[in-house]
């Protein structure tokens, strides 16, 4: 292809060699002679090639006409990023666009050691890419210096102001030389990014590349409403039924993150967690393994995914739905970049199946909604792919005829056609089955049966029997789905449910009688302990015979006991004065007065022997039958006397210390 001639040399053999056949819409829109040499404030979606777009922009502006940069020293061009993730992103874009001209870049973002920094920096480097908050401490501490720079790039602008960096950016637009180019990319220009453009531009071109069909044009939207003990299992099986060789999971919290990642590592898929409290290094090796094919499902939270880029990212699953429209194309953008196709998968809750459409509302995109795949869907797609199998799609190898047709004489083309599908699903995590059943699938289940049963029509129907009861717990709830399950009918079918101590009887209609007998007597997988059984001619009493009774269910009275008349004012005023009276002491007070001698017990009286107040004179004395006391010796410290019959003295034992 040829490319724009305003493109040096340089940068146009590193798009050769990288595999360019055609440059963005943006790409494309930044090189125009109008663009040259001027301030950009471009806007377009997530995926569409911005880096390099930016890259391209300001090679003239560095490069001055000639095919190599001078010598390394301070910084000519500077990029702010958001994230560390995007700043480390941008760094290997431009080192590869840059190779050829001889460009030394440096990183400057937070979680590395700043101190390695700083000596990159005194080394010297052309393009300086990091974080707004490291890159203001390292001007702060004389570290960067930005007196050479000629081009500044904000890239994703809209997210610096939402992570609060607005000091952080001003300061930093603020200490570079007036004379320098500004571009400013960015999703979205709201009021604030048009402010920072009319004060730290000079008269910019505006370049929008927003989609004409709306933003994500290249990504199809799917929804699926599940059962919500079963979004876990849902989401399982929509990685198996993609297949995608990368995928990014979102969770809404860290703790949902770690337990989803781990729940997919068990079920047998190369799955890493991407959250907040991971350090730079344990982000950057979680990174590593997805773009090496060493794991290919990344379950992450919003915060966490911001700004990172996934090469051959295909599939992007909502297992939590996200917060606003804004966040939800900011998780979708992830996948269908530049010009790829991806897929964006919503796993919802039922409960929470209004609060999505509202989202695609608002972001203005439309969804597919369609029942999650269970555990068949999965392995009927598993077979469509079997052609696209490697192992079918290559030539047979003819040195190798002998020992096919062997192992095909010995073991048969069926075995090992059993085999080989076998060997296949070993590798590859089973598929979940799907227990609960989404409000749609369970309106068209009832549609399809028809109307529903009246009292009328269980008047000829069969009474059976359970061995289940209040002493176990027995609830309409749980045992209409274990009728169901045992006898192979529908809730339709079961008519009046009497529940007894030990036991509880129900109704099966008439045109379901011989199935349910035939159900009940076969060997089950589940419920094997449960008996079901024709229920006999002897009467049957419910648990609570009287349950209805009193106000509150049940023979006693619950009923809180009626409260005395409230005395009227009158009545209080005149309680109020006899008290005044009676405290004052101007009314004779006729109540008998309590006695405070204790009752029962004798006075307390001095024993002979007993020991005498320390605080009274005469001090401690021996009473008659006492132990012997301590008597003082010569010296100071009183000596133990040891009485006749008594115990051992106790030994003061001195001990060593180390001096």
């Amino acid at each position: 292809m040829k490319f724009p001639t305003t493109i040096p040399s340089a940068l146009v053999s590193a798009l050769e060699t990288k595999g360019y056949d055609a440059l963005t819409e943006v790409q494309s829109a930044v090189l125009t002679d109008e663009a040259v040499g001027r301030d950009l404030l471009v806007s377009a979606q997530t995926g569409s090639g911005k880096t390099v777009a930016f890259g391209l922009a300001m090679a003239e502006t560095l490069l001055a006409g000639e095919d190599r940069l001078p010598q390394a020293g301070a910084p000519l061009a500077l990029i702010i990023a958001p994230t560390r993730e995007l700043a480390l992103q941008v760094q290997r874009e431009l080192d590869w666009l840059y190779a050829n001209a001889g460009a030394r870049l440096a990183s400057a973002v937070g979680g590395l050691d700043a101190r390695t920094e700083r000596r990159v920096l005194d080394r010297g480097a052309h393009i300086v890419v990091g974080t707004p908050g490291r890159l203001r401490d390292h001007i702060e501490r004389k570290a960067l210096d930005l007196s050479n720079i000629r081009a500044i790039a904000l890239d994703e602008a809209d997210e610096m102001l939402d992570f609060g960096f607005r000091e952080d950016l001003e300061f930093i637009l603020g200490s570079a030389p007036e004379e320098r180019r500004t571009l400013l990319f960015s999703a979205t220009v709201s009021k604030e990014i048009a402010r920072i453009a009319e004060t730290y531009q000079r008269d910019a071109l505006r370049i929008s590349k927003l989609s004409a069909t709306g933003q994500h044009a290249d990504i199809s939207y799917v929804a699926h409403t599940v059962s919500g003990h079963d979004r876990e299992n849902a989401v399982i099986n929509v990685l198996r039924y993609h297949s995608a060789p990368r995928a990014l999971v979102f969770c809404a919290r860290r703790d949902e993150v770690n337990r989803l990642a781990a729940k997919l590592h068990n079920r047998g898929f190369h799955a890493v967690a991407l959250s907040g409290e991971l350090t730079q290094a344990e982000r950057t090796k979680a990174l590593q393994a997805l773009r090496d094919g060493r794991a290919n499902v990344c379950v992450a939270t919003d915060v966490a995914a911001r700004g990172i880029d996934l090469p051959g990212l295909d599939l992007v699953v909502h297992a939590e739905p996200p917060t606003n429209a804004e966040s939800l194309l900011h998780r979708s953008g992830r996948t269908g970049r530049a010009g790829s196709k991806g897929t964006s998968v919503f796993v919802v809750a039922s409960s929470r199946k209004g609060r999505i459409i509202r989202l695609l509302r608002d972001a203005k995109v439309e969804a597919q909604w369609v029942n999650a795949p269970d555990a068949d869907d999965v392995r009927e797609k598993d077979r469509e792919r079997l052609a696209e199998h490697p192992a079918l799609a290559n030539d047979v190898d003819e040195e190798r005829l002998d020992e096919i047709r062997a192992l095909i004489e010995q073991f048969g083309a069926e075995k090992l056609a059993a085999g080989f599908l076998a060997e296949l699903e070993r590798r590859m995590p089973a598929p979940e089955e799907l227990s609960g059943t989404p409000p749609e699938r369970q309106r068209e289940e009832r549609a399809d049966r028809g109307p529903r049963r009246g009292r009328e029509d269980f008047d000829d129907g069969q009474w059976f029997e359970i061995d289940l009861g209040r002493k176990q717990r027995a609830e309409p709830r749980w045992l209409l789905p274990l009728i169901c399950r045992v006898g192979g009918v529908a809730g339709n079918d079961i008519g009046a449910i009497k529940i007894g101590d030990s036991a509880t009887r129900f109704q099966i209609a008439e045109d379901k009688i011989e199935g349910f007998k035939q159900a009940m007597n076969q060997p089950r997988e589940t419920d094997k302990n449960v008996r079901v059984s024709l229920a006999g001619d002897e009467p049957f009493e419910t648990a609570a015979p009287d349950f209805n009774k009193g106000p509150r269910g049940g023979d006693r009275d619950r009923s809180k006991p009626k409260r005395a008349p409230r005395p009227g004012k009158n009545e209080r005023a005149a309680k109020r004065h006899d008290d005044d009276d009676f405290f004052g002491g101007s009314a004779e007070d006729t109540r008998p007065k309590r006695d405070w001698a204790p009752k029962g017990k004798p006075p307390f009286k001095k024993r002979d022997g007993d020991k005498p107040h320390a605080a009274k004179p005469g001090g401690f004395k021996k009473g008659p039958g006492a132990k012997p006391g301590f008597k003082k010796a010569e010296g100071g410290k009183p000596a133990f006397k040891k009485a006749e019959g008594g115990d051992r003295p106790l030994k003061r034992i001195k001990r060593k210390t180390d001096s």
